[in-house]
């Protein structure tokens, strides 16, 4: 007998322990938070069909319940668990740049201009000044950078 034959003649509760134990390891390869509650849910049914004599479309039918509850809570859970980070603005180029002094490289006027910032230029909008003038960023709108005047 191959491993396949082996598997299939298996109670059905261990074909949900299975795929519980797959997609478990899935979660660690392929991260996205996701996986684990199919994996929930796998398991459940597993035990469930363990102790309770359930036909195979009744097992579907918890798994598919079970599936979409544990992703339902899962989800809520995650939403109001919100992992704290010691960069929340790691992701976010343009919100790190407030606060940062760039160099006027076009003249900056109330409706346009560009700055450098590091290796590169940025839309800039603020009070009025002419290149080579130093700025510091208040604020980014839609990607234009506002600024402030330092010094002329």
């Amino acid at each position: 007998m191959d491993m396949l034959e082996q598997v299939m003649s298996l109670e059905p509760h261990y074909h949900w322990l299975i795929i519980a134990l797959i997609l478990g390891i899935a979660e660690i390869f392929v991260p996205g938070v996701f996986l684990i509650w199919l994996a929930a849910a796998a398991a459940v049914t597993g035990f469930v069909a363990m102790f309770i004599d359930i036909t195979v479309a009744g097992q579907f039918t918890l798994f598919g319940i079970l599936a979409l509850a544990s992703v339902f809570f899962g989800r809520r859970w995650y939403l109001s668990n919100v992992i704290e980070s010691e960069d929340p603005l790691l992701n976010d180029r343009s919100a790190r740049l407030v606060g940062q002094t760039v160099t006027v490289v076009e003249a900056v006027s109330a409706t346009s201009g560009r700055v450098k910032v590091a290796d590169g230029e940025w839309p800039a909008q603020g009070p009025d000044m002419k290149k080579g003038s130093v700025a510091r960023v208040t604020a980014v709108n839609g990607g234009v950078l506002q600024l402030e005047m330092l010094k002329e």
